[in-house]
């Protein structure tokens, strides 16, 4: 676990806001055409107000801090939130 990068990650409003959007998907994504235990497709983020290249650049961040997982199936990607990594990043929180 990077630390850094999950603080950085978290350091923007809007993937604040995307974690928490994956947290609740029934909620904040009714309309998804896919089960939504395959996760969130990309573009369903854009009707929250961001664009494509927006959205791009905070999935990214997040994937790349663990605080999210992507799952390629064929030319989508689906996103979840990653639970184990985000309970591992709390708990080491009490260690500072």
């Amino acid at each position: 676990m990077d630390r850094d990068a999950i603080l950085k990650a978290l350091a923007s409003p809007v993937r604040r806001d995307m974690l928490a959007w994956l947290k609740e998907p029934e909620k904040h994504f009714s309309g998804e055409h896919h089960p939504l235990e395959m996760g969130i497709c990309a573009r369903q983020f854009e009707r929250c107000g961001l664009s494509q290249s927006t959205v791009s650049s905070h999935l990214t961040a997040l994937v790349a801090s663990g605080l999210v997982t992507q799952r390629r199936v064929g030319q989508w990607a689906f996103y979840t939130r990653n639970e184990p990594a985000i309970a591992a990043f709390r708990a080491s929180l009490d260690d500072l």
